[in-house]
């Protein structure tokens, strides 16, 4: 379970369909830097389904002495590395997977099976388990001169023991590394004693020298207290700061189109981006690896986050309502990008003091993307795609207070506008939000600056109700944005933007490349917006748009 697991769990979870596995295995020449250094401890941090235990099982397939994985990696990128000789199967891995420790600590704790007195929680358990394997093995079990269970000795005790007789140290593997910080987010001295334990292994002397490589992996980073980590002799790489890792994060825009080619016909690569894409981690595109490949498998695009995710704890973050929690919340669903500061984070799930500690866990989750600023702690927040949209929108609407928010209530009285053919209220709208102060960070000075506009004040009204389609082939040409009901009755909306131009202009177009042809015999009314915008680059505060909306007899 722990000592020398061997490959079977790689092949699992990564090579068992050559047709959705992409070859990241060029990660490990990263861990070269870190074996046999003072600083050999590495936590790489990331939300959940991007791939952490595929990684961590790559790292133990390669390293564990237990098993020959030549074949498997003979073909994968790590094997062109002059290196790769020098490390493949060479070392005495403890590969820790914590939530296979819970599992079987749950079942010992109902059944008393095991019937050891001194362990009391997840933590002895965990040191009860790992010495039990070192004292089963037929290498190390002859360098104990007492039996390390029966005399309680820590784990500390019994691999410093293994080191001084025989000069062995191990590599040390530990995935959802933070699960008792999740899992027993209440439980404070079991936290304490499981960061102890850690401590006690990875910083003192006698720990550390037991070990030529250590990495931990899970969603959170390592917990700070004040503002220092609790393992502070850890390199640290996580969604807040990723550098200079960032394509080992998830599935690169190269790694997405060749799946795309394998999978020829199954969805395009347009929909994926729409849908995964859109965590910018220093201007690297990462697409969430689970949904892509669940995508491809079934061929749609949908939201499968919310299958893998829980979002009850979510929801009562953002109901304590920290510093205005909610509107930024709305605002960002709406489009909008906010600023965060992430100085006081500490990295839990229980130390969250303000709106910003809640909205750095937010990232950590993954329901958020960032976008750093050079040398600060700064960061711009947005909804990275539309399966982050799409679930977090779905839940959030259950909410009493959710219709009451002023940015919602205008999102919805722009749909009624545009419904009932109000296009100087539209128009109106529409400057109201360009002027707004979470919009105008940006410089709209084009026609895909306008498209986002459009949407941030579209979105709230029609997120259960349409599915928005941009760039859609339709008639003789491609719409901006076309508005497809999801519901019977509701009119369709194709909507076509000018900057700079006439929103005559925009109706025309519609009409002459005969946009609303695929549309004709459905029962919906068809709803043609015209929408332009003028600014005057001698005058910043200018910023007028006009609204022309017609619909269609049939």
């Amino acid at each position: 379970m722990i000592l020398n697991t061997g490959y079977d769990a790689f092949k699992k979870l990564a090579l068992f369909d050559r047709s959705s596995y992409v070859d990241k295995s060029d990660f490990i020449e990263k861990t070269f830097d870190f074996f046999n250094k003072e600083k050999r401890f590495m936590a790489f941090t990331k939300p959940r389904r991007f791939g952490k235990s595929v990684t961590a099982s790559m790292l133990s397939a390669y390293y564990s002495k237990g098993c020959d994985s030549r074949e498997w990696f003979s073909n994968l990128k790590i094997s062109k590395h002059p290196q790769f000789e020098e490390h493949l199967n060479k070392y005495n891995v403890l590969y820790i997977d914590m939530n296979s420790i819970k599992g079987k600590f749950d079942s010992y704790s109902k059944n008393e099976r095991l019937h050891v007195e001194y362990v009391d929680d997840l933590v002895d358990f965990l040191q009860y388990q790992t010495v039990l394997e070192l004292l089963k093995s037929n290498e190390f079990a002859s360098h104990f001169e007492i039996n390390p269970l029966e005399d309680n000795l820590s784990l500390i005790d019994c691999l410093t023991s293994i080191y001084d007789n025989t000069d062995t140290s191990f590599v040390l593997i530990m995935d959802e590394w933070d699960l008792i910080y999740r899992d027993y987010k209440d439980e404070h001295a079991l936290q304490e004693k499981f960061i102890d334990l850690l401590r006690a292994l990875f910083k003192s002397s006698e720990g550390a020298k037991c070990f030529s490589f250590v990495y931990l992996t899970g969603i959170l980073p390592i917990k700070k207290y004040n503002s220092q980590s609790a393992l502070n002799n850890f390199a640290e790489y996580n969604m807040l700061s990723p550098e200079p890792l960032e394509n080992f994060f998830g599935f690169t825009l190269k790694d997405v189109k060749d799946l795309v080619s394998k999978r020829q016909g199954s969805v395009s690569l347009d929909s994926l981006r729409s849908w995964y894409d859109g965590y910018k981690l220093n201007a690297v595109e990462i697409f969430n690896p689970n949904s892509v490949c669940s995508a491809l498998r079934d061929g749609t695009c949908k939201s499968y986050w919310s299958d893998t995710a829980s979002f009850e704890q979510v929801q009562l973050l953002i109901n304590m309502n920290f510093d205005g929690l909610r509107d930024d919340i709305v605002s960002l669903l709406s489009g909008n990008i906010i600023s965060v500061d992430s100085s006081t984070f500490q990295n839990d799930l229980t130390s969250l003091k303000n709106k910003n500690d809640v909205l750095c866990l937010l990232i950590c989750l993954g329901y958020f993307g960032c976008i750093s600023t050079p040398n600060s702690s700064l960061k711009a927040v947005y909804i990275p795609n539309e399966e982050i949209r799409d679930s977090m929108q779905r839940n959030i609407m259950q909410n009493s207070w959710y219709k009451s928010m002023a940015i919602v209530e205008r999102s919805y009285n722009l749909y009624e506008a545009t419904v009932a053919l109000d296009e100087k209220r539209v128009a109106s709208i529409f400057n109201e939000i360009h002027n707004a102060t979470d919009i105008s960070v940006l410089a709209y000075n084009n026609e895909e600056s306008l498209t986002y506009c459009i949407l941030c004040g579209y979105s709230l009204s029609t997120a259960d109700r349409y599915t928005a389609r941009r760039q859609l082939q339709a008639g003789k040409g491609v719409a901006d944005i076309i508005y497809e009901p999801n519901l019977p009755n509701l009119p369709i909306l194709i909507v076509e933007l000018k900057y700079g131009r006439d929103a005559h202009e925009a109706i025309e177009q519609i009409k002459d490349r005969n946009y609303a042809a695929q549309y004709m015999d459905k029962p919906n009314p068809i709803i043609l917006v015209g929408i332009n915008y003028v600014s005057d680059p001698e005058n910043d505060s200018y910023k007028e748009h006009e609204c022309i909306i017609e619909k269609i007899a049939k």
